[in-house]
């Protein structure tokens, strides 16, 4: 077999799996290790330098992802915003998909401060300088805004090139399209190189587990059980309440057969292929099914894969949060609203690219002056629980894209003197009052 197809075999087998497999691996050795390091004078050459390899594997990993992060958020910005299509009759769409963002944060924020979790880092860390107050936060927040765009990037500041990338969409908006298409080839180019940096995630979890297990043992893992609960709970909490409060708010009709139809026919498939952009075809037939314009939905559906991204939302302020609670930084109240609004901001331009939602939380981390070494540790956290949290966290995104395209359409109808019904199968939504 030549090394073409070792590599063919490698790519084509699952993402998931391989991240397992570099997860057990590096838990193995570490747990192996561990005794044999403790006395550095008498540890064996050959562990030694098995031990500096394992540990360099994770931070080739996280380097890689503290270099790629900074131009990715940028591009992906620009292009987003530059290609942006009028809203015209989707502006009810687009503000449920906005809204319920937000919202996902804020719950986000409210469920790590009932339920605060920390994590065990690789030290050293530097933890860099946080805010001492609310007008620190806002003065630190304006001066990272006008940065030079150019310093922006090489440092790292987020703050900074969300804002140059927003100024330059929005004004890249009246080019022409051949400009338009040069930012989206530049996007699509650096998605590319990110896919590849994730495509060799398994050998820098394995790193980051065997360094993580061999300093504080194998209890780290109760933390990252905590950890995933914590992002699931915050999920199950949006798609069980707060995505049918905004239905129920906007048609005033009992949200439930909606929701579950959603779930069942939607999120049960993203939930397995873990990819938005991958289910809008599954989506497009379900709102078929649900009756609903083939005018807007064909818009809204392939609009809501971009934008509307509570589940992001919810692991990037968790993530954050979790950072903090580590380094022991204080969160007040202010700051968790700015930090709800950053992090749907930011989700929104999570699509399309592996993994996200987790290479967006150095954007967050910035806020509360978190370095670009923890922030890309705390990303490599997020690979391990990838497991479930992706999964979750697509099946709400793209089954919520279903359920606020069908209210913006139930909503119409019910203006219009009908009365909606849920699909082929003549389901109405019952009224509640």
């Amino acid at each position: 077999m030549s090394f073409k197809d070792v590599v063919k075999k490698y790519n084509d087998t699952s993402l998931i799996l391989r991240i397992v497999i570099g997860l057990v691996i590096g838990a193995i050795i570490a747990v192996i290790f561990k005794p044999l390091l403790e006395d550095p004078l008498q540890t064996a050459p050959v562990v030694s330098f098995f031990n500096e390899l394992f540990i360099l594997f994770g931070s080739l990993f996280t380097g890689a992802l503290k270099a790629v992060a900074p131009i990715l958020v940028f591009f992906l910005v620009i292009s987003a915003l530059c290609n942006a299509k009028a809203a015209g009759s989707m502006r009810t769409v687009i503000l449920l998909y906005v809204l319920s963002t937000f919202i996902a944060a804020v719950v986000a924020v409210a469920a790590s401060f009932i339920f605060p979790t920390t994590v065990q880092l690789v030290q050293p860390v530097e933890t860099g300088e946080a805010p001492q107050g609310i007008g620190e936060v806002i003065l630190t927040l304006l001066m990272n805004i006008v940065s030079n765009p150019v310093e922006a990037l090489s440092n790292a500041n987020y703050i900074g090139i969300l804002a140059w990338g927003v100024v330059l969409g929005i004004a890249l908006r009246a080019a022409s399209q051949n400009t338009k298409d040069v930012f989206g080839a530049v996007s699509d180019a650096i998605s590319k190189v990110v896919r590849w940096v994730i495509s060799l995630a398994p050998f820098g979890i394995m790193g980051l587990v065997y360094a993580s297990v061999s300093q504080n043992g194998l209890e780290i893992f109760i933390d990252y059980g905590v950890l995933m609960a914590v992002l699931v709970g915050c999920m199950l909490f949006i798609a069980f309440v707060t995505n049918p409060i905004l239905v129920y708010v906007f048609v005033h009709r009992n949200p439930y057969p909606l929701i579950l139809r959603c779930l069942k026919d939607s999120g049960i498939t993203a939930f397995f292929t873990r990819s938005s952009a991958a289910n809008i075809p599954v989506n497009m037939e379900l709102c078929r099914k649900l009756g609903l314009d083939p005018d807007n939905y064909s818009v809204s559906i392939p609009l809501g894969a971009t934008i509307n991204m509570a589940g992001a939302a919810v692991t990037i302020t968790v993530m954050t949060m979790t950072a903090c609670h580590t380094l022991g930084i204080p969160v007040d109240p202010f700051t968790a609203i700015i930090l709800s609004v950053l992090a749907a901001v930011s989700a929104c331009g999570a699509s399309g690219v592996a993994g996200g939602s987790l290479l967006l939380i150095p954007l967050a981390c910035s806020l509360f002056g978190i370095t670009g070494d923890v922030a890309s540790q705390m990303i490599a956290i997020g690979f391990i629980i990838s497991v479930v949290q992706d999964s979750c966290e697509t099946a709400l995104n793209s089954s919520s894209d279903v359920v606020f395209t069908a209210t913006a359409d139930y909503r119409a109808q019910i203006k219009a003197g009908k009365e909606p019904k849920l699909g082929r199968d003549n389901f109405s939504l019952d009224e509640i009052d």
